[in-house]
């Protein structure tokens, strides 16, 4: 993981901020993101929390989408970066 500025984030078709939600809430809001999303489509979830952290990563893999970066930002959060699977 490498730290970057908000504004240096990869392009993306939708991003959400789950920064406020508690587990198990945080992969339903991402499931619901990414089910309306395209395949291939780019999500960027904005999380923060050590259970999110490793959660939402290996719930979204475990769904098929491919897990393609993780960044830290500044404020001790996080944005995931997740490529909705093409099946």
């Amino acid at each position: 993981m490498q730290d970057v500025n908000i504004a240096e984030l990869p392009a993306h078709d939708r991003a959400i901020d789950i920064t406020g939600e508690t587990c198990p809430m945080t992969f339903v809001r991402t499931r619901l993101a990414l089910d309306s999303l395209a395949p291939g489509a780019i999500l960027l979830v904005r999380l923060k929390g050590a259970d999110p952290r490793a959660n939402v990563p290996r719930a979204a893999a475990d769904q098929g989408h491919d897990l393609l970066d993780m960044f830290d930002l500044a404020d001790g959060s996080a944005v995931l970066v997740i490529r909705k699977a093409l099946a």
